[in-house]
């Protein structure tokens, strides 16, 4: 991988992280596009080491208070009904559908699910279901004529069986074309969560997994001399600081604006991938990862 290519990646990498378009999505796409070889999964899984380090930065007063409380919570029996303490461990709790499955489905995550026409598909169904979500929120939060706003639930409500729900949507980012936060998002909006309250969850509920899931690759990667260590740690660098601003971006973007735009991209991008494959001016599946 060369020093541009890790530039560029990095930067997608950081701009789609947390936007509902999927970022694994777009790295497969940039390197097909620019006739790359492949990132790889292990180059996004370290590469989002970086952009998860942006969330701990952003929302540093939220995750100090939970961690002190959810640690108090394990010897202090009144602080478990502490909302920090809950938040805690929903967090543990959400995160375990995409544990189990990452380990269960590594060898096809790395292989069979980095197919193009997969992540084609995947692209078009859930904007369809992103766009279906922002629809019922949007009809909650503004009525109708003969029906009344309805007030959406905040993270104060956020239960065991909510938190689960949003972790096995979480798990479904494990295919490139999903989105972790396009899917984390729209289940809680489907759930009745307003808008920041889903995001505010989808974004805490991502840093265990990605954290763990970027150390458990870059473990494999010390062992293996087919990284290009440089470049890598580049654009892990460049993803953090694009990240951070994409995150300050967002969560002003979403409490007043509609999911649509996303929705018409995605499909729109899922289209062109089908049409390109379809025509052989595109290979579906990944060259050789990169080194």
């Amino acid at each position: 991988m060369s020093w541009f290519e890790s530039l560029i990646l990095g930067l997608v990498q950081g701009l789609t992280e947390f936007l509902p378009v999927s970022s694994s999505a777009h790295l497969r796409l940039t390197a097909a596009f620019s006739g790359w070889h492949d990132p790889g999964a292990a180059f996004t899984a370290i590469t989002q080491i970086g952009t998860e380090a942006a969330v701990l930065i952003y929302f540093r007063k939220d995750i100090g208070r939970i961690i002190s409380a959810w640690t108090r919570s394990l010897t202090d029996k009144s602080m478990r009904h502490n909302p920090d303490a809950r938040m805690g461990w929903l967090v543990i709790v959400g995160s375990i559908p995409i544990g189990v499955l990452g380990l269960t489905l590594k060898d096809q995550i790395e292989g069979p699910f980095r197919d193009l026409r997969i992540t084609a598909t995947m692209l078009i169904v859930v904007g369809v279901i992103i766009g279906i979500a922002d629809r019922m929120a949007a009809r909650d939060e503004k009525g109708g004529r003969h029906r009344a706003p309805k007030q959406r639930k905040e993270l104060e409500n956020l239960t065991v069986r909510d938190g689960l729900i949003y972790g096995l949507c979480q798990a479904a980012a494990l295919i490139p074309g999903v989105s972790r936060s396009g899917a984390t998002i729209s289940g809680g909006l489907f759930m009745g969560y307003r808008r920041e309250a889903a995001a505010r969850y989808s974004f805490l509920l991502a840093i265990p997994a990605v954290l763990a899931s970027g150390l458990f690759e870059l473990t494999d990667a010390m062992e293996s001399d087919h990284v290009s260590w440089g470049p890598t740690l580049f654009a892990t660098v460049i993803a953090f600081g694009t990240g951070y601003a994409v995150i300050a971006w967002f969560m002003k973007f979403i409490s007043t604006k509609s999911f649509m735009p996303f929705v018409w991209y995605r499909i729109a991008l899922g289209i062109v991938i089908i049409a390109l494959v379809s025509t052989g001016a595109l290979s579906p599946h990944a060259a050789e990862s990169a080194g």
